[in-house]
Parts: structure tokens; sequence; C-alpha cells
């Protein structure tokens, strides 16, 4: 009697070598093997994207890094586009210029259509590579940048660059989108990954995993209010009764819209930034405060600006001028039944082929990412995560992925596009 582990592997590769339409596809050893043999140069491409310094506002760095993915795309197949924002979307912080995008479309014999997204730019000001250098310790490899988010750019190269040495064309298109401006809320991005997103089968997105390599289906919305409060000044001392004090206004309207939160729904409000005066002795004229706003529906975005501008109208000082402004950063991702079978596949996938476990998270944590602009129009499996493990994102010297979460991620999307490819 055969083993069953060796019967299940032999199965699984026949069931592998012929897809729905009877092509020659690949066994699972094949597999493995190709993407064992991209370990050593998918530590290479990483190597020149963290040297490659690309802060979201730092449109030198990002055109830079651009233009070396757009010449690895071509490398693969793909039909290449480095697009320059021309509508971008203003929000309260967004800079006068954004960089690039670049999209790539390889396209197949078949019917499916996927589409990968990653983003080139960082949180880093420019010089900080030299505090946080490419370097290899052990199992972790560290870099500027190399978790958020320059391993999944380097996977969806690598995965591209599978798919050609196992000749595998059975897909329709796979679309490829990397921008650079998503850790900025993606303002010059975010229509063109909601339009190119709306006729796809499946996205794969491509942060990190997290420790422990986690999918997640679901993904919080993140929005931002603003208060502006304008009074009058006078001089504290001598005439306070003059002024019109605007920090007083501001505090009595945080106090009034403190409790705004609900936890049923997921909606969370919290007034997190204020400034008011300048000189002790001052009744000030201006004061004004921020709150970070998080949602887990679309709705309660709706809501939430509704009931600022009706609490805004409630005010102390008559005298005062009380406006709110509510903007939307980043819409919610919400998981539907086909992300949901991915991800049970995704995890078939690991237990079964790569003897290991995958935890799927379906309830939405505090992130925010552009898997949720790409799942705003479409109806498309949606699956973020997609990255490499590791840890210490946004941090100033310990921002690292794990070394032996390359070959299992390379594998992984490989795999399901030849999947989602052979139905």
């Amino acid at each position: 009697m055969p083993h069953p582990t060796r019967a299940l592997n032999v199965a699984l590769s026949l069931a592998l070598m012929v897809t729905a339409t009877g092509s020659y596809a690949a066994s699972v050893q094949e597999i493995k093997k190709v993407t064992e043999t991209q370990k050593q140069s998918y530590l290479e491409t990483l190597k020149t994207l963290v040297n490659i310094e690309s802060g979201s506002k730092d449109i030198e760095g990002v055109n830079q890094i651009a233009k070396v993915v757009a010449e690895r795309l071509k490398s693969s197949g793909a039909e290449v586009l480095v697009i320059q924002p021309s509508n971008i979307f203003k929000l309260d912080d967004t800079p006068e210029h954004t960089g690039p995008m670049v999209k790539g479309v390889l396209k197949g014999k078949g019917k499916s259509k996927i589409m990968l997204i990653a983003h080139l730019d960082t949180v880093y000001q420019k010089g900080m590579l030299k505090n946080q250098p490419f370097h290899i310790d052990g199992n972790k490899v560290y870099g500027l940048g190399i978790l958020d988010d320059k391993q999944g750019v380097a996977a969806i190269i690598h995965i591209l660059d599978t798919l050609k040495t196992l000749k595998y064309q059975d897909y329709g298109t796979i679309t490829v989108l990397v921008n650079s401006d998503e850790e900025i809320s993606s303002p010059g991005s975010r229509k063109l990954i909601t339009e190119t997103a709306q006729d796809q089968d499946i996205i794969l997105s491509f942060e990190g995993g997290g420790k422990d390599g986690s999918l997640r289906l679901a993904t919080s919305g993140i929005g931002a209010a603003y208060l502006d409060i304008k009074g009058k000044s006078s001089h504290a001392g001598v005439k306070p009764e003059e002024g019109v004090n605007a920090l007083t206004e501001l505090s009595h309207q945080i106090a009034q819209m403190q409790d705004l939160s609900n936890a049923k729904t997921g909606l969370k409000l919290n007034w997190t930034v204020a400034t008011a005066g300048k000189t002790r002795n001052v009744i000030p004229d201006a004061a004004s405060a921020q709150a970070d706003v998080r949602a887990l529906r679309v709705e309660d975005f709706d809501q939430i600006e509704k009931t600022l501008q009706e609490k805004v109208k409630n005010k102390k000082l008559a005298d005062s001028q009380v406006d709110v402004k509510f903007e939307v950063r980043r819409p919610p991702l919400a998981a539907n039944e086909k992300a949901k079978k991915l991800a049970e596949k995704a995890q078939s996938i690991y237990k079964n082929e790569l003897n290991l476990s995958m935890n799927v998270l379906t309830t939405a944590t505090g992130g925010g990412t552009d898997a949720a602009f790409a799942g705003l129009k479409s109806k498309a499996a949606v699956l973020e995560g997609m990255g490499l493990s590791g840890d210490g994102a946004h941090s100033n010297n310990a921002e690292y992925i794990l070394m032996d979460s390359i070959v299992p991620r390379l594998y992984l999307a490989t795999r399901l596009i030849m999947d989602a490819s052979g139905k």
C-alpha cells in the first residue's frame, strides 16, 4: 500500500498537469522546483529595490524605482506603461505632485482575469537608507521599506518569472498595477486601481502577511475629520470679555463629539491632534483639531459625516465660527463569498502541498490598504496579505521579512493563478 502522503502528492501532480482545457500545466514538483530556484534572484531584486529610496513625496526616487520595475515587468513579457497621475484626489495633506503608477499586462491563452497589486513608496524620508541598509541576519532580511512594500513588488516580479519559466499561459490576462502614493492614501492612483479592478476575477494584494503569514479578507476604511474654529483675540488679562475664545469653543465641540464610536458596527472616532493659541496672555482667535475615523462599512462614513455636521451647530460661544470637514481617505474592504472560497483554496494549498498552516482573517483590523480601492466596484475575490511574513513596518531600524516565507508565497500565488485559470 503506498504511503498516504506520497499518494496525495502524486494525485495533486496529476491534477495539476492538465487544466480544464486539457492543456499542459505543471506538476506540484515542477512548481516547487522553479519557485525554489527563484529564491536567490528574489533576494537580489529585493536588494535593488531597497537601495532605491522611494518615500511617497520623493518624486525623483519613486520615478527611479518605477523605471526599474517597468523594465523587469517587460522582461517577463508584459506590455508595460508608466503612468503619471492626471486626476489627483485632493486630501487635506495631498502634495502638489504624486508619483507614477506602473501597469503591466500579460496576455495568455485562457479567459481568467487576474490582478496583482503592490506599492513602490515608503513612509521614510530621503537619506534614511544609511541607517537601515539591506542586510541578512539568519532568517531575517532587513532593509528600508522592505516589508512595506518592496517585498510585495519583488514577489510580483518573480511570480511572473515563475510562470514564464514554467511556460504557463492558460490565464486570460494578468494585470499588474503598482503605485507610488499608497502611504499618503493613494490620491493619484485610487481611480485607476478601482477602474482596473472592475472586471477582474481575482485580485491578489501583496502587503505583508504579518509575522504568521495571515491572509486578510477585510480591511478597515480610514477617514479623517477636521474641526476649524474662528474666534476673536483680545488681551487675556485686561479685556478677555472682548474676545471670542476659540480654544473654549474647540473644547466644547470635542466634548460633544468624543463618544461617536460604535463598538457594534466597528466605527471608531478618536480626536488625536489639536492646536490653539500661541501666546499665554492672548485669547486665541483660532483653534483646530483632527480626528482619526475607522469604519467597516461605507454607509458608516456617510452617517458620521452627517452627525458631525449636525453636532457643530450646537455652539458654546455664539460669536464663534465653527466648520467641520470630513474626508474618506480609504474605503473599507468587506469579505465576499468569492474571497472566502479563494482563501479556503489558499489554505488547502498550504496544508496539502506545503505542509504549512495558514490563518485567514475575515474581520477587519484597524489598518487600510489599496485592496479596498480594488474591491470598491468589483465583484472579484480579493485577498490581502499575499506578501511575505515579517514585522517592523514604519519603524526606523527594524523592518524585516522572514526568508523562509519567500518560496511558500511565490508558490502560493503561482498555484492560485493556475487554479483560477484552469476552471
